[in-house]
């Protein structure tokens, strides 16, 4: 039972980790178990506290899919999917005994390469100010600097031949009024502020407490806004790396810059705020042509948001709520066709984030606890989306311009109900789809796991445990809910 009293709220104002009782040079949670609620195996893949994996859009594979990214405190870490063995690829600097990230001069995960074995990464100079883009090696361990970036520009995305990154800046002043990835450099923003990366703090993807009032107020300021990309590398017709062209001038939130995994001059991003109040997704290349929204919506506090590409690049997926918090679907956009396609979920069946296979044999999402938009009473579970397209006979009324609609099968992988959601699991699957793979604080400090798609055969009784009971053990503090009920999707 979840606490509803002055303890919950004790518990919202620290990080849930500093509940931990997994302390340095403790005993570590278990690196595998089968979940007593499910019959699938649970292994915890990373070993440092408070690591996590990328937004759940965001590709953590190498090119060859050999390899995953993830972050922790002490930098940037690989794993091989073969061995699940991990090393540490790039360093954060030292940091004062006691201080809580994130600190000037520490690394900055964007994406994993999509063309070569590599990771790109930002690092903000502590004596200068000024931030960079590096690339590194994931087999070599080689590090280049590709760009210094100009003043106030940061970049979130790098496309799919690693020559472009794109980001935005506001321009004018905008001092007490940045959100999102037009944050400050960490020296001069609160402690933890950035959520995106690793921390002594706290894993990543933690939400702020008050990220429906800031959005509310970034979203009102209408700051004057630029989008562009920055070059990385020299170009066929003499572009040198750190040439900008600027996409959009706009006085909307711009935000969640993703490229394309396969056009390399294709940019999705969103226009960012209260998901009511706006027409979210977006795409435009990278000349600055085709701005096109993806999604119109028709109906007073539809929803539709935390988009995200199709590993083959034809199809933009999102959750689409029409109306918010009442009926849900995950929405597909194929490009190509102009096809639109719609899985209907029940409450219950909602998550946070979808992701899926390549060939959409499969899909997954990370769930919600009560606090979340879809407000379900059973809703904290890693799940596991079977796809079914419902039939249409050659006698029913269609058009192309017609939604094809279709419903989700949901199996249960993880009971999640000791997981505080402020932290988002951000699923994902392996390249060759065996596992569900996401971050959780369940024990306390943050870590990554995956689940085993296919059921465990005959266990040993004593590898099946309860997720929630064995997670107790370690971490014995329930977790409040994420935030109040009826809070709006962000």
């Amino acid at each position: 039972m979840r606490m509803r009293s002055l303890a919950a709220l004790f518990l919202l104002a620290v990080p849930f980790a500093a509940l931990a009782q997994t302390t340095p040079g403790g005993p570590m949670p278990p690196r595998k178990w089968v979940d007593k609620d499910s019959g699938h195996r649970v292994w915890r893949l990373s070993d440092e506290q408070n690591s996590g994996g990328f937004y759940f859009n965001v590709n953590a594979y190498t090119a060859d899919q050999k390899q995953m990214i993830y972050t922790a405190p002490d930098g940037i870490h690989v794993m091989e999917m073969a061995t699940r063995t991990t090393k540490l690829l790039v360093a954060n600097p030292p940091h004062e005994a006691g201080s809580h990230g994130p600190h000037m001069g520490d690394v900055h995960a964007l994406v994993a390469g999509a063309k070569t074995n590599c990771v790109f990464y930002t690092k903000t100079d502590p004596a200068t100010g000024v931030t960079a883009v590096y690339r590194a090696g994931t087999n070599t361990g080689a590090i280049r600097k590709l760009v210094d970036l100009p003043a106030k520009r940061m970049i979130v995305s790098v496309n799919a031949d690693e020559t472009l990154a794109a980001g935005t800046y506001i321009e004018g002043d905008a001092t007490g009024k940045e959100y999102g990835q037009n944050m400050p450099t960490a020296a001069a923003r609160p402690s933890g502020a950035d959520n995106k990366v690793a921390s002594d703090a706290e894993g990543p993807h933690y939400q702020p407490m008050d990220k429906g009032q800031m959005m509310e107020r970034r979203l009102a300021a209408r700051l004057p806004l630029v989008l562009f990309t920055i070059r990385l590398e020299p170009g066929p017709n003499g572009e040198k790396p750190g040439d900008i062209t600027v996409l959009l001038h706009s006085t909307d939130w711009v935000n969640h810059l993703l490229f394309s995994p396969t056009d390399p001059t294709l940019l999705m991003y969103c226009h960012e705020g209260p998901w009511h109040k706006v027409d979210r997704i977006w795409m435009i290349h990278t000349d600055g042509t085709h701005n096109t929204l993806i999604h119109k919506r028709t109906m007073v506090n539809e929803i539709a948001g935390h988009e995200f590409w199709g590993l083959d690049g034809e199809t933009i997926w999102y959750d689409w709520q029409y109306p918010r918090g009442e009926d849900f679907f995950l929405a597909g956009y194929n490009l190509k066709t102009g096809e639109h396609r719609a899985y209907h979920l029940q409450r219950d069946e909602w998550g946070i984030h979808f992701n899926l296979t390549r060939d959409l044999t499969l899909f997954c999402d990370d769930g919600g606890d009560p606090g979340q938009v879809a407000r379900s009473k059973n809703g904290e579970w890693i799940e596991l989306l079977h796809p079914e397209m419902f039939k249409v006979t050659p006698d029913t009324l269609n058009d192309p311009n017609f939604w094809q609609a279709g419903v989700f099968h949901s199996e249960r992988l993880v009971n999640m109900s000791h997981h505080y959601y402020r932290e988002e699991p951000n699923v994902r699957f392996s390249p060759d789809k065996t596992l569900v793979i996401f971050t959780s604080n369940m024990f306390g400090p943050s870590y990554v796991f995956g689940v085993e798609v296919e059921k465990a055969a005959n266990p040993p009784a004593e590898d099946v445990q309860s997720t929630p009971e064995l997670a107790r053990r370690f971490n014995p503090v329930d977790p409040p809910t994420s935030k109040e009920p009826m809070t709006p999707a962000r």
